[in-house]
């Protein structure tokens, strides 16, 4: 059986490392991730390969030739372009079609037996059979689910945390019979798991899973390189280490020279030639790569130091990695998680700090302290984007430079001479990012639009209306030391989650675009924003009879932006309207649950004592909306979810209404009762807004006071729902109160579980394995209804180390007890 290796990608996560050097060449314990690879192969029979090269093909080829060093023979197929993992494997058909073959990636570090794997894919008879291994962390990787029999039944790549199902993954390790070139299409990109694989499952072919034991790691990060370096020191992986072992766990190679007076503490490996001299300390998971120099009194604990790197007396390398012929002087001091690129000169008694990325070729001055890349960015966050954009502590954790950097990632993204519309809340705080926001714009030849203070959905609006994108800065609802950045595409709507992986990368390689003299972006202030909004608005959203109705309503603009845009729509109405806190409060740009709550009990006094046919409140920015009825009690968002999916589907009598799979299934009745239908989404903003931009939707909604009214706008807009309201109540001479009695009640409850992130895709596979042959539904997390109706959700929180649970039941006793169940089955996964 002949094997591919593939040794094509660009490894753009490990830049500056591969920033002049192909991933599959960068050396694990001195020596190439392929070469592990390639001898893998090997030891299982598998000596006639073929390499599909792509990125730095050059380099590949001339470090392994035809593989007679290896003692293999390798051939080459080279992509002139990125083909995909299909498309790089039909690129070598003509010496793959024969026989069954293995494909396996050059960058990946494993031991798996594959010569079980081919055992089993001839057992099986198997078209394809995908190695599969279990990892904690499941986010980077394809999830695959097998039945009993090893027969794939599902293939979910790169999922988010709300579709992790299993913490089984696709290694990207397979057997397959030549039949399979069949399904893949030459000269494009072709992916195996995203376009192949579904295929074959679609028609029934014959794909089945290993799961094998052993080690793998896929090298695609800094932090998993270094630890694949620690994994081999360490022997939890079971592959050839050039060299002696001098004492337990003590590596050197042919040649090295390590002085007597030198300390090595082990887990050390020397490579070949290097010089150690006397006074020097190497500790722990240290690699020393080839014709190193170690001078005296240099410390080095867990570094990585590939080729010819001359290393200073009494310099310091903690958890860093230094790329080859790199120099570091004297006194001169690289913290953990630091990355020197190749060819560089760290100077005397400077000083790197973690996680600092220093790109090829570059000088680091003697003295120097260097906190950010040495041209102007610092390294990524591990996660970007939260449910709100970006967010974090003002000052501490969102900085000015910060907001510099993230827009010029985001301008990155878009092409020059575009335009970014961008607007604030009432904060100071948001003032003063949003000026460093523009000048990053206008430096990377973007055009801004500024709003200044807007409500949210005004800038949703006014971005839809020509921009490329959206950048508005506010206050986090409820926390008010904290702000978010939140960025928007062409439509209004938040980043999609690949948009926000792209800006994630950009932002992560700290490879930003600056615009020449001639290209620095204008800048405008766009004349009667609020005019344009609401007299869109009143064109779109049905208001017949509303100015016969007589309706008096109460409305609490809560000091924030909403009331910008309130005294000149409720004129147009012709509602007789009351009006408090309507003022802007720099001091409040937020309210605490308290806050909100001893004001909706405010609204509803004034409600009940003014006669008023109900109250709304506005948040801050004007996004949510919640309801008091005529009788002065407050409506509970969810609540308040069912009274207005109520109206508008009395009212509509047909379409579809776009809802989170964690709304009472109560929906559905009210929905059914009216002649509509409920489409489930994700609890994913950007999910629901998509839903509710489709055709035929004629409602959306969060149950958190986020309303979607998809005649006017696809995002959430408390204006126009609160529009939609009143023509909805005044067409249909009910009260809120009566609405809100004719709907049963419903008992869902929700309890959150500390969950270490290391187990969330274990905590998956135990839920859908005790599950059983019960129903499940896997639109977001896992959600499991039993054969009476009860149902109980389980959701892994994308941003913190939780699980999210729900659970539904005919009165409440019976939800806890559901609750109570499944929260033991994910505690027992978390323990």
């Amino acid at each position: 059986m002949k094997a591919v290796v593939m040794a094509g990608g660009e490894g753009t996560r490990l830049r500056p490392m591969t920033s002049s050097m192909p991933k599959p060449l960068l050396p694990v314990a001195n020596r190439p991730i392929m070469e592990h690879v390639l001898r893998l192969l090997k030891r299982h029979g598998l000596n006639e390969t073929v390499v599909t090269v792509q990125f730095l093909a050059s380099l590949v080829k001339n470090y392994f030739g035809d593989g007679e060093e290896l003692g293999m023979e390798l051939t080459y197929a080279n992509e002139e372009k990125p083909l995909g993992t299909a498309g790089s494997v039909k690129n070598a058909e003509e010496a793959l079609k024969d026989d069954a073959f293995l494909v396996i990636s050059g960058d990946a570090l494993t031991d798996f037996d594959l010569t079980e794997l081919i055992n089993f894919h001839k057992e099986k008879g198997a078209l394809v059979t995908v190695c599969l291994t279990r990892v904690p962390n499941p986010l980077e990787f394809g999830i695959t689910i097998v039945d009993e029999e090893g027969k794939v039944e599902r293939f979910l790549e790169k999922p988010t945390w709300g579709q992790v199902f299993s913490d089984t993954v696709n290694t990207g390790i397979y057997v397959m019979e030549p039949e399979v070139f069949d399904y893949v299409e030459p000269d494009v990109p072709v992916d195996w798991s995203g376009d192949v694989f579904p295929q074959l499952m679609k028609e029934g072919k014959p794909i089945y899973g290993y799961i094998a034991e052993g080690y793998w790691e896929d090298v695609g990060t800094h932090e998993s390189y270094v630890k694949a370096q620690a994994d081999v020191l360490e022997g939890k992986v079971d592959v050839d280490i050039d060299g002696f072992e001098i004492s337990p766990g003590v590596w050197v190679a042919e040649g090295a020279e390590v002085h007597s007076d030198a300390v090595l503490r082990g887990p050390v490996y020397i490579g070949d030639y290097a010089k150690v001299e006397a006074g020097s300390e190497i500790r722990e998971h240290t690699v020393v790569g080839s014709n190193v120099v170690v001078k005296s009194g240099a410390f080095l604990h867990k570094a990585v130091v590939h080729d010819n790197v001359y290393v200073g007396p009494h310099s310091n390398l903690r958890g860093c990695v230094v790329g080859k012929n790199t120099d570091i002087m004297r006194a001169a001091r690289i913290e953990d998680g630091a990355v020197i690129g190749d060819e560089c000169l760290i100077g005397e008694e400077s000083i790197v700090q973690g996680n600092v990325r220093v790109y090829p070729f570059k000088t680091i001055e003697a003295g120097a302290f260097v906190n950010t890349s040495v041209i102007w960015e610092s390294r990524g966050q591990a996660h970007l984007f939260g449910a709100r954009g970006v967010s974090g502590i003002l000052n501490v954790e969102i900085t000015p430079e910060l907001a510099v950097r993230l827009a010029g990632a985001y301008a990155t993204t878009l092409k020059k001479g575009s335009t970014v519309t961008t607007a604030r809340d009432h904060s100071r705080g948001a003032r003063a990012l949003k000026r460093a926001v523009i000048s990053a714009l206008q430096a990377s030849a973007i055009d801004v639009r500024d709003l200044e203070n807007v409500p949210l959905p005004v800038a949703r609006q006014q971005t839809a209306r020509g921009s490329a994108g959206g950048i508005m800065i506010r206050t986090t609802p409820g926390v008010p030391d904290s702000v978010d950045i939140m960025f928007f595409d062409g439509n209004g709507a938040d980043l999609s989650q690949g948009s926000q992986r792209k800006l994630d990368r950009v932002f992560a390689r700290q490879e930003y675009r600056r615009a020449f003299p001639g290209e620095i972006g204008d800048l405008h202030f766009p004349a009667s924003v609020f005019d344009s909004y609401t007299g869109s608005l009143l064109r779109n959203v049905d208001t017949t009879g509303i100015s016969e109705s007589g309706l008096k309503v109460v409305v609490d603009a809560s000091n924030g932006s909403a009331g910008l845009v309130l005294p000149s729509l409720l004129g147009k109405l012709g509602v007789d309207s009351l009006t408090i806190n309507p003022g802007l409060d720099e001091s409040r740009p937020t309210e605490t649950a308290d806050m909100r709550r001893s004001g909706m009990v405010r609204l509803g006094e004034i409600v009940a004592s003014s006669g008023a046919a109900f109250g709304v409140r506005f948040d801050p920015v004007g996004e949510r909306l919640s309801l008091v009825d005529e009788k002065g009690r407050i409506i509970e968002d969810d609540r308040a979810l069912l009274v207005m999916l109520d109206l508008v589907a009395a009212e509509r009598r047909s379409g579809r209404v776009a809802l989170p799979v964690t709304t009472t299934r109560i929906a559905e009745q009210v929905a059914a009762y009216h002649g509509t239908q409920v489409e489930w989404t994700t609890t994913s903003p950007d999910d629901l807004t998509r839903v509710g931009g489709e055709e035929g939707t004629i409602f959306g909604g969060d149950g958190k006071g986020g309303f979607i009214v998809p005649e006017f706008s696809s995002v959430y807009d408390a204006t126009a729902a609160f529009v939609r309201l009143i023509g909805l109540v005044a067409r249909t001479q009910l009260t809120l109160s009566q609405i809100d009695a004719r709907i049963p009640r419903a008992h869902v409850l929700k309890r959150d579980l500390a969950t270490p992130w290391a187990v969330k895709g274990l905590v998956m596979r135990r839920v859908v394995e005790a599950a059983g042959d019960r129903f499940v539904d896997t639109t977001d997390g896992v959600r499991v209804v039993e054969t009476d109706g009860r149902w109980v959700m389980v959701l892994p929180d994308p941003a913190e180390a939780v699980t999210h649970l729900w659970a539904e039941g005919p009165d409440d006793a019976s939800a806890q007890a559901l609750l109570d169940e499944w929260s033991a089955v994910v505690d027992s996964a978390g323990r």
